[in-house]
């Protein structure tokens, strides 16, 4: 079961949303680690695994590093190594989003078929 699924668009082919690719390299690689360490991604974690991917753009160019958080469609912008820690506490795992931090919603429809 999947409990999470992270798209960090970080390393951007075009600068539009992140200027300083330095930046989004250690969020990336904060990310990597962080969801390593903890077991987020261990197939035995009762909650479900958490998967992660880098995206090149997710078409919201504004306030970069950028990161979605399916199933509930939670974008967060300046997203910095130090931030990754505490997304990852309070949201994936504690299940509160941080307010301040979110800059968009892209709830997730399922199909009406």
């Amino acid at each position: 079961m999947i409990h999470h699924h992270l798209l960090l668009c970080a390393t951007p082919a075009k600068a539009l949303c992140s200027p300083d690719p330095a930046i989004g390299i250690a969020s990336w690689n904060a990310l990597k680690r962080l969801v390593r360490e903890w077991g987020l991604e261990n197939p035995a974690r009762p909650e479900g695994i958490v998967l992660r991917s880098k995206a090149d753009c997710l078409r919201i160019c504004a306030e970069g590093p950028v990161l979605l958080i399916w199933p509930e469609g939670i974008v967060y912008g300046g997203v910095t190594a130090e931030r990754i820690e505490r997304i990852l506490k309070e949201h994936v795992i504690g299940g509160t989003p941080i307010e301040d931090w979110i800059v968009k919603r892209m709830p997730f429809q399922p199909s009406k078929r």
